[in-house]
């Protein structure tokens, strides 16, 4: 197995000779394989270690042991160590997230940290081959693209993934072979979690029940998925590179990037919503909290009319002008041209897991909605005929009647901002939401919406 991962480790080029990484360590057997493996590799890229291992303040004792556990490991091996307690549940509640997400955000910035300490060059964690399946069926069933059907890349950033190459089982036979022990995580077992269920009961269950080598042929899938990604990703840049207009400030920050509307419509569908993901990640400076949803909303106001806006995540805003579509910071004075519908209000996009119990905001310029049953471009806007409401019991409503029986004046109507899909209002702003779109107890998956400074035109 060690022989596997070198071969995989040259391959893909993930260490440079004296690189300095911090191993993330839990004490369970996959990083307790990572350590060994990279120490036992260290002279071959000359490599120095340290190990860092997150105690997220939950499982009680079984927590500490793992700690100790890690750092005893680490000793024994001759690799510094560092511990950091964090508290994940607090962090979880604060910000309106799952435990399991706050755990990986904190312990992903504890790395960083550790990182600059160390004066580090790369960060190796230890997802593995079934990691790699599970992942890639997880972004798969909750929607996405080409990117999130590659899954986990061996090298992203600073990022490293040397244990891509093997499964678990080896993992577990290489421990084994090497009298190395390992500390065994009780909430592994669970099916609380999605990709828990996933790696405990679904993967099994195909595996059984249709190909023992489901999970090769997965991963598989991706490395393809990933090359094509790579492919279309090198074709928009050479599209923007050549076509683009890129405007940056006096520091060389972009702060917008656009490209002619008429050249994006003589493209295919899949290249143009890679050229407005490489646009918005040249202004945001990267992809954080950008969904398919986003991208699709920016490309759909291609089809419509001048002067359109929708805002981003990020503090971005796409627009669709006469003859130009931008991606911009939305506190930059527009220097697009006239058409710019100013009036429309700035409405943030977040996305996030939903767990029952989770409590929904109440005031009037936040609302959740589930983010699931959402399958085609969001739109900010104004009324358009045909927009319609589902009311409770699941009966439509056109817009008009909803606004002419909450006695909104005609001359105030097409004043009213609106958050749709297609024809179908998820949000009359300063009113109500559709029925449809509320969070119920089936909802895995919430698309936060909050106006700007909590006002409608702001």
């Amino acid at each position: 197995m060690y022989k596997t991962i070198l071969d995989y480790v040259r391959r893909n080029q993930l260490f440079d000779r004296g690189d300095r990484v911090i191993v993330a360590l839990s004490g369970g057997a996959d990083s307790v394989c990572l350590l060994v493996v990279l120490n036992e590799m260290k002279q071959e890229f000359d490599l120095a270690l340290k190990a860092v291992h997150v105690h997220h303040g939950l499982r009680g004792e079984e927590a500490d042991r793992d700690s100790n556990y890690a750092g005893e490991l680490s000793e024994k091996l001759g690799v510094p160590f560092s511990c950091a307690h964090v508290d994940a549940a607090g962090y979880a509640k604060e910000h309106g997230m799952s435990v399991e997400e706050a755990g990986r955000h904190l312990r992903y910035k504890i790395f960083e940290e550790e990182r600059l300490l160390f004066e580090g060059t790369k960060i190796a964690v230890a997802h593995h081959g079934d990691d790699q399946a599970e992942t890639i069926l997880y972004n798969l069933f909750r929607g996405t693209g080409l990117k999130g059907l590659g899954g986990m890349r061996p090298l992203r950033d600073r990022i490293v993934r040397p244990l891509l190459c093997v499964g678990r089982e080896e993992i577990l036979a290489y421990l084994s072979e090497n009298g190395i022990s390992y500390c065994e995580d009780s909430t592994n077992s669970e099916t609380e979690y999605a990709r828990n269920r996933i790696r405990k009961v679904i993967l099994p269950q195909i595996k059984e029940q249709l190909n023992a080598r489901a999970g090769e042929n997965i991963i598989h899938a991706g490395l393809m998925a990933s090359k094509a990604d790579a492919y279309l990703e090198k074709q928009a840049d050479s599209l923007l590179t050549n076509h683009g207009d890129l405007k940056k400030d006096k520091d060389g920050t972009v702060y917008q990037w656009g490209i002619g509307t008429e050249l994006l419509l003589n493209e295919d569908d899949i290249i143009r919503g890679y050229v407005i993901r490489q646009m918005i990640k040249g202004v945001n400076g990267s992809m954080k909290d950008i969904t398919m949803i986003h991208v699709e909303s920016a490309a759909a106001l291609l089809f419509g009319p001048a002067g359109r806006q929708i805002d981003l995540p990020g503090g971005l805003i796409a627009v669709r002008t006469g003859k130009q579509m931008w991606i911009k910071k939305k506190n930059v004075e527009d220097l697009v041209d006239n058409h710019l519908e100013v009036s429309l209000p700035n409405v943030d996009f977040s996305v996030f897991s939903y767990k029952k119990g989770m409590e929904i905001p109440k005031n009037g310029y936040t609302k959740w909605f589930d983010y699931d049953k959402i399958k085609c471009a969001l739109s900010v806007r104004y009324r358009e005929t045909g927009d319609y409401m589902t009311l409770a019991g699941g009966g439509r409503k056109t817009l008009k009647s909803y606004l002419i029986d909450s006695k909104v004046p005609k001359e105030e109507r097409g004043k009213i901002p609106l958050v749709t899909e297609g024809s179908h209002v998820l949000w009359v702003i300063g009113y109500r939401i559709s029925e449809y779109y509320k969070i119920t107890d089936d909802t895995h998956t919430v698309i936060q919406m909050q106006l700007d400074g909590g006002k409608v035109n702001g």
